[in-house]
């Protein structure tokens, strides 16, 4: 990668969101950096044509790749076709884009969910491709796949310093609280909050408790993040993971100590569980001198503070 002898230009595509929000305030924090943002209505990433205006316009050095669309369960399985179509266009018009205008170095960020359902664990980068995706979320995966092989061909045809990073499961300041489409710990937080507001006797949690999770606190992925756009520049998506896994039952009472909830937890086994396990092997990662710095009870007191400060359980009527 080119030493640049000006401020790098850097492009975080999703600046608003979970991964890009962390990832802009470890930028600014570090400094001597250009940072060129938008939004969705200055730029639409859905938009080939505006994407590739935005490359010609703009001497960019550097990418993050943090915009998708995302979600938990229920939004993954009942809108297959809405994040199949819109993450696999944003990855494709965005890497592209950046080929062709010459951007020096590109980070993709994919999600543990492209690896087989039922991969060997922990899940190492060369499960890849060697069996069934998870149902309940296989048009993301997809999509997610279709990013990280689009980069690694750019590299292998064209020379492109293009990576890819995938991370477990993700959360932290800037996370989706909605109650329709939020991963499992905004969602949770949600529940519990409202429940200890409102006085209720328990709070129902989707599934049987059983399956086992590996969660990251988002600063410290964009930790990783900053690492990687500088020392890592290989074929093979590396995995970034926090090495520890929880049952969806600890999970769940740890919330409810972060929380400060005090009545009881009942699991709905009605509803579906997803994946059994799923635990990233971040050896790779981890031999290049980067670990997490936070531990989950801790991360969930911190999210839960912010999620109070920016009043993100509050109605609209009350904001």
């Amino acid at each position: 990668m080119p030493i640049m002898n000006r401020e790098s230009n850097i492009f975080v595509a999703g600046h608003r969101g979970l991964v890009g929000s962390a990832i802009v305030r470890k930028l600014r924090a570090q400094g001597g950096v250009k940072l060129l943002l938008r939004t969705r209505n200055e730029l639409d990433l859905l938009n080939q044509a505006a994407v590739n205006r935005f490359f010609e316009d703009n001497q960019v050095d550097e990418v993050y790749l943090a915009a998708a669309r995302v979600g938990g369960i229920y939004a993954n399985s009942t809108r297959q076709t809405d994040f199949l179509y819109e993450n696999l266009v944003i990855a494709t018009n965005v890497i592209h884009a950046a080929a062709e205008a010459g951007v020096a170095k590109l980070i993709f960020f994919g999600s543990s969910c492209i690896y087989p359902r039922m991969a060997p664990q922990p899940i190492k980068e060369s499960s890849l491709l060697t069996g069934p995706l998870e149902p309940t979320n296989e048009g993301y995966a997809l999509a997610k796949i279709a990013g990280l092989k689009l980069c690694e061909l750019y590299r292998r045809q064209f020379g492109k310093s293009f990576i890819s990073a995938m991370p477990t499961n993700l959360y932290g300041p800037g996370d989706n609280f909605s109650a329709m489409s939020s991963h499992v710990i905004p969602g949770l937080m949600r529940r519990f909050h409202q429940a200890r507001e409102s006085g209720l006797r328990e709070v129902i949690v989707w599934g049987t408790g059983t399956p086992l999770r590996e969660f990251l606190h988002v600063d410290d992925l964009a930790e990783a993040s900053l690492l990687l756009m500088k020392v890592y520049d290989e074929d093979s998506t590396i995995n970034v993971g926090s090495s520890e896994e929880h049952t969806i039952s600890e999970l769940a009472e740890m919330m409810k100590r972060a929380v400060g909830y005090e009545g009881t937890i009942v699991f709905d086994r009605s509803k579906p569980d997803g994946t059994p396990r799923k635990i990233l092997d971040s050896s790779r990662i981890a031999a290049l001198g980067w670990k997490p710095s936070r531990g989950l009870q801790l991360g969930l007191e911190e999210t839960y503070r912010w999620a109070l400060s920016e009043g993100v359980f509050l109605s609209d009527r009350e904001r």
